[in-house]
């Protein structure tokens, strides 16, 4: 795959990123699980797994999937792979020169 600025981006690094990006989708799908299991129920899952909010543990979790969903808002902003960067309706990438 081609970068803009010509450079190739290497097997490893798509696969890293294609790594990182399942592991954010995951940690929001768990994110927001809890949080409708705490809407709907009044029922803290992650919490009552590691034994409470003061804990080590659940702090862990919570803070991943805080920055998860930092990480997620950049899904939001792309409009396709090229990372362009222009618009939900962009179609920049697709044009031919």
């Amino acid at each position: 795959m081609k970068l803009r600025n010509g450079g190739d981006i290497s097997l490893f690094g798509r696969i890293f990123m294609k790594i990182v990006r399942f592991i954010v989708l995951l940690l929001m799908v768990i994110g927001s699980l809890n949080w409708g299991l705490v809407g709907f129920f009044q029922y803290d899952l992650i919490s009552d797994i590691f034994g409470g909010m003061s804990m080590m543990g659940a702090r862990i979790v919570f803070a991943l999937v805080g920055l998860a969903g930092l990480w997620g808002i950049v899904f939001l902003c792309r409009c396709c792979g090229c990372g362009c960067k222009c618009g939900p309706n962009c179609h920049c990438c697709h044009k031919k020169d």
